[in-house]
């Protein structure tokens, strides 16, 4: 088995490929999911010329049961609820609320890490790109779409470099598109797929936005 890419940066160059059909739409949006999706959703960004910004999601851990997600939460105040989680475990809104104030602290403190007092960008009416580095269980890509689902966007379109298939095909059914490299199986884990699959840090993290606003700055200008 070989990497299939050299980093983040390259894998997000191959993956703006697929997205192509989308480089003139005027409400193009991406957003990537940090750390590592940071640094793929850059390069989509730049080939396509479209805004960045992250969305950053924590998952609600039923009481008891930390790993199973009763929920989640995403920036802009999003929240989605797994009913039949809620439902089957009894699990009261207290506890709910609970689970909520405590990650809603969290994402606020990465918030202001990555985009300081900017608000989020509208999302209604817009084409969303989502970007990861990768797809393994797909919860956290799920979770997102969910509460990205609230804010009413005409498209969701989930970008990631490589994915599981299993994974990949459920995505189809809660989106408008899936685009990827490749799909490998059997796959192992995402870092196997990379030669360089180093942490990304929040100091490039927020350079990457940075660079970002600049670019996506210049593309609206007249001539630019």
């Amino acid at each position: 088995m070989a990497p299939r890419f050299q980093d983040r940066a390259s894998a997000g160059r191959e993956l703006a490929g697929k997205l192509s059909a989308h480089a003139h739409d005027p409400h193009l949006l991406i957003l990537a999911l940090p750390r590592g999706g940071v640094p793929v959703g850059y390069e989509i960004a730049r080939e396509l010329r479209a805004p960045l910004d992250v969305l950053i999601v924590r998952k609600l851990g039923a009481p008891g049961s930390e790993e199973l997600a009763m929920g989640a939460i995403a920036s802009g105040g999003l929240r989605v609820l797994n009913k039949e989680v809620v439902s089957r475990l009894g699990i009261s809104p207290e506890a709910i609320e609970q689970a909520a104030q405590r990650e809603e602290r969290e994402l606020r403190r990465r918030e202001i890490i990555y985009r300081g007092e900017r608000p989020m960008p509208r999302i209604e009416g817009a084409t969303v790109i989502l970007a990861d580095d990768g797809l393994a269980t797909g919860a956290t890509m799920r979770a997102a779409v969910r509460v990205l689902r609230l804010e009413r966007p005409a498209n969701i379109i989930v970008a990631v470099p490589v994915g599981a298939p299993d994974s990949l095909e459920e995505l189809r059914a809660e989106t408008d598109e899936v685009a990827f490299v490749d799909a490998p199986e059997p796959f192992y884990a995402i870092g196997a797929w990379y030669s360089n699959f180093i942490q990304t840090t929040d100091e490039e993290v927020r350079g990457l936005l940075a660079d970002g606003r600049r670019l996506s700055e210049t593309a609206t200008r007249p001539g630019g």
